[in-house]
């Protein structure tokens, strides 16, 4: 096999303790596992499992014998993978990593290393199809009081034929998504808005949509999107440690059409929530003047973003309470400041929404103004290798702003 970019096959591990505890035949476990003994990496960076499969924890693995630890997924961890790998890993400026990742932290890796925050020749990225996440407390009480479970017995959440089911011992109990969501419930809602289920910014991308037939929930779909994807996917192959099929032409169409169904689901719910922001963006902003009357600059939204780097914030530069704060309204000094930084950005993560005390829709508001730059600029952040927003006639294009 010789694996070129845009090739698609069915695989599964050929390592049994892997198969078994990863999900769909364990692809991405026994890639990652391969990188780290061969020393093409020096470390995995996944997700494992904290304190109960409501809580998601960015875990940096160096010895092949752990990475098991990262098997399976885990859909109420809401955390960003970007953000882990550039702060506390210093960007992998001194270590080769292999990073496991939804579209969002893709998007994200992909931002900083426009902005020479990640060292892109040491990352390599195992994309894996996401339909969403969903935050871990709002998500225990909708199974408390709608599944009418306790929380404790679920053993697994899934995204299947329009419906979010949790797995216990005793069987799946499943409630129509659409349904779950118009009442405020199931997925976050920047995820509900995203526009990329498939990581093809990544290196790899790996999920179980479109796998059909016998190997249904037992292999992977695998798409390659480039030529580091392409020489892994050979060496795992050459290796023994995986095994391949040609995917199968209905396989392929259903799952473009799946990710066909849930792109213009987040179209719907783009329309509804950019109904009524119309004009430039402070425009917009007098818009959720309301909400964002309630910050009280905890700067808990600036922590949280994983493309809020600065080392020296200018939002301190001359002690912390000179953007007004406190008793005096923050809003809008201080989220307009950020607006300068974030304006070409914002890859739609929810970070910020997510650490909100005051439940303001930080992310909401990024993603509406994020929005206009795409319209006038044609640029997405996160998409592709090119230099960050090119400025190019900038004043009449300001001016749309």
């Amino acid at each position: 096999m010789s694996a070129k970019i845009n090739d698609m096959c069915y695989a599964y591990s050929a390592i049994d303790d892997i198969k078994e505890k990863g999900e769909y035949g364990g692809v991405v476990t026994t890639i990652m596992k391969y990188l780290l003994e061969e020393g093409i990496v020096d470390g995995v960076v996944g997700v494992t499992q904290g304190h109960d499969i409501y809580d998601g924890v960015p875990t940096l693995v160096t010895d092949p014998a752990d990475v098991i630890k990262t098997a399976g997924s885990i859909h109420c961890g809401t955390l960003n993978i970007a953000k882990f790998v550039s702060k506390y890993l210093d960007g992998a400026r001194d270590m080769k990593l292999a990073v496991a990742c939804k579209p969002c932290d893709a998007m994200t890796i992909r931002e900083l290393m426009k902005k020479g925050k990640i060292i892109e020749d040491n990352v390599i990225m195992i994309g894996v199809n996401c339909g969403g996440t969903m935050s871990p407390v709002p998500t225990m009480n909708m199974i408390r009081d709608v599944y009418e479970l306790d929380p404790k017995d679920v053993i697994k959440e899934e995204i299947a034929k329009g419906k979010l089911i949790m797995e216990t011992a005793d069987g799946e109990k499943g409630f129509k998504i659409d349904e779950l969501e118009e009442q405020g419930m199931g997925r976050r809602e920047n995820c509900q808005r995203c526009n990329l289920k498939i990581p093809s910014n990544a290196d790899l991308a790996l999920g179980n949509w479109g796998v059909i037939g016998p190997l249904a929930g037992k292999a992977t779909f695998v798409e390659v999107f480039s030529e580091t994807g392409a020489e892994v996917i050979d060496k795992v192959v050459e290796a023994g440690l995986i095994e391949t099929t040609a995917p199968e032409e209905k396989g392929i169409k259903i799952r473009e059409n799946i990710n066909n169904f849930m792109l213009k689901e987040s179209q719907a719910k783009k329309d509804v929530d950019y109904a009524g922001t119309t004009g430039d963006i402070i425009d917009v902003f007098y818009q959720y003047e309301d909400e964002f009357s309630k910050c009280m600059k905890c700067y808990g939204c600036r922590e949280a973003c994983p493309l809020c780097f600065c080392e020296d914030c200018c939002l301190e530069a001359e002690g912390p309470e000179w953007v007004p704060g406190g008793y005096t309204p923050a809003a809008p000094f201080f989220h307009l400041t950020r607006l300068v930084h974030m304006v070409d950005a914002c890859t739609n993560c929810g970070q910020c929404s997510e650490v909100c005390p005051c439940e303001i829709p930080v992310a909401k508001v990024w993603s509406t103004v994020n929005n206009k730059v795409r319209e006038i600029y044609g640029y997405i952040p996160g998409m592709g290798s090119d230099d960050p927003l090119p400025f190019t006639d900038h004043v009449s294009k300001a001016k749309k702003l």
